[in-house]
């Protein structure tokens, strides 16, 4: 069932994004290359212990994944593209290193996911995938307007991917957020402009563009979660919860000034 909330509902939303926006910040700042990807879930644990929110993913086991996720954070490094399980790994000068991070606060949910390199070597490469699904982010929340359609953002998405050489993978997409993180509707990273559901009033999504440089053909690792390209090329994932609106979408992931 897709459900639409009040401009009040929206409102209390925004405590959990502005919180998640905020967690990402600070582990973006603190992580530097010889951080262990184990010592970011327990930092992301720890800032969800101290705001008294709860974890979207430890207890987490859809279908896709082989048993409970088990920890509160996804980092997903290099080839490794989303639902990356934590595990005992020091980063390296030039990893590239994506972090998704869910929490509900107050009985509401808010998604977001960040894509940077770690330390000062950097490949251009790498930049570019990022880049590129940031602007891919940006071009779908300036479609996500009362009136369009959700193949508008679909396709906003898929333009800015094709425009700079990549292909798209819509197994794994945007979704709906509300008091659960995962609802309808689903939102492919690719589609046509003027199809599917009519955006309204309360709709609040979570936009979640990721690209990878050479392939658009995933596998999951053997730990049962962890997405990695199959030719072993390196991806970007950026994502933001958003709230359709009368007028201009609320970012309620903004990240913070």
């Amino acid at each position: 069932m897709i459900e639409h909330f009040t401009p009040r509902e929206i409102e209390a939303m925004r405590p959990a994004g502005e919180f998640v926006a905020g967690v990402l910040a600070t582990l973006e700042s603190e992580v530097r290359v010889g951080t262990n990807l184990l010592d970011i879930d327990r930092r992301a644990h720890e800032l969800i212990r101290e705001r008294g929110a709860t974890s979207c993913y430890i207890d987490y086991h859809p279908s896709f994944g082989a048993s409970p996720f088990g920890h509160v954070i996804c980092t997903s490094v290099n080839d490794a593209v989303l639902h990356g399980l934590p595990h005992d790994y020091k980063l390296r000068n030039g990893d590239l290193l994506s972090i998704d991070f869910a929490v509900s606060v107050d009985g509401w949910v808010a998604d977001s996911a960040r894509s940077f390199i770690v330390g000062e070597r950097r490949d251009p490469a790498d930049q570019a995938v990022i880049d590129t699904t940031v602007a891919a982010l940006d071009a779908a929340i300036a479609v996500a307007r009362a009136g369009n359609k959700l193949g508008d953002i679909s396709a906003a998405i898929g333009a800015i991917a094709h425009r700079d050489g990549y292909t798209v993978n819509t197994q794994f997409g945007g979704h709906g957020v509300g008091r659960t993180m995962h609802g309808e509707p689903h939102v492919p990273n690719d589609g046509r402009a003027g199809r599917g559901m009519r955006l309204k009033p309360g709709l609040v999504i979570a936009i979640e563009p990721w690209l990878m440089r050479g392939t658009d053909a995933i596998f999951t690792d053997p730990d049962g979660w962890t997405l990695r390209s199959q030719d072993g090329s390196r991806g970007a994932h950026s994502e933001h919860t958003i709230a359709i609106t009368q007028g201009d979408p609320i970012v309620l992931t903004a990240r913070p000034d």
